[in-house]
């Protein structure tokens, strides 16, 4: 199979639109996680809903990047572990006013209104959902 180096695989990270982002996302995360396609909403938590654990989030990292052609840094979409390890982000088991401001910078693709609310570090898991994965696919993709 010849490919020449100006057409080869990055035509695959082409601008998608949100709807057949969504979808790509949702078959993603129903063949790592084995669950229903109509499990696999924009406003479904990924361990709460979905029922991931860590150790699925390298996997379904790796299953993104296949289908859309792009790098993603697992820190980037899941920066939970470098905020649970830095003592300056936590204060009596909720994040400070410095790890909410981290935690924006890190996640712009996600909805911290409620969680701002009450930053307990246990409801962390549930920021992570369908439509914040495709948020932060829309965005890698549609930026370049």
């Amino acid at each position: 199979m010849a490919m020449n180096g100006s057409t080869g695989s990055p035509s695959r990270a082409k601008s998608r639109d949100r709807d057949e982002i969504f979808q790509e996302v949702q078959e993603v995360l129903v063949d790592a996680l084995g669950v229903d396609n109509d499990e696999v909403t924009s406003d479904a938590t990924l361990m709460g809903d979905l029922g991931a654990e860590s150790i699925d989030f390298l996997d379904i990292v790796f299953r993104l990047e296949k289908a859309f052609g792009i790098k993603i840094p697992r820190e980037e979409l899941f920066p939970a572990e470098s905020l649970m390890n830095n003592p300056d982000f936590l204060n009596n088991g909720k994040l400070t006013e410095v790890g909410l401001a981290e935690l924006r910078e890190k996640m712009p693709h996600t909805d911290l209104a409620t969680f701002e609310n009450d930053p307990d570090i246990n409801k962390l898991g549930d920021l992570f959902t369908v439509g914040a994965i495709v948020n932060y696919v829309d965005n890698k993709l549609n930026a370049a």
